[in-house]
């Protein structure tokens, strides 16, 4: 690939990304849009014709890792795996 194909590769990436934030932050305000308006209905479902949306408090529980390699750093140290992953960043 040439020199001006890549840059032209580059800038297409660099669009593409722009479009998806600003696609994101719309769905983002959407969203936020519908869950005021359940808020204001205190309710944690809504259905239309077609669809349903369900806002619900979820309760899980999750490995605090970070507190276990304070409490316990010899155990932790022979649990933990290292891995190597490339990473692709466009600066």
């Amino acid at each position: 690939m040439s020199t001006n194909e890549m840059n032209a590769k580059v800038q297409q990436l660099r669009e593409l990304r722009r479009m998806a934030d600003e696609l994101a932050a719309e769905i983002e305000a959407v969203t936020d849009s519908i869950k005021a308006e359940m808020t204001t209905r205190s309710t944690e479902e809504i259905t239309g014709s077609d669809w349903r949306i369900t806002w619900k408090p979820v309760t899980s529980s999750r490995f605090d890792s970070t507190g276990f390699k304070k409490a316990m750093p010899e155990l932790a140290a022979r649990f933990t795996k290292t891995s190597t992953t490339r990473r692709f960043v466009l600066a």
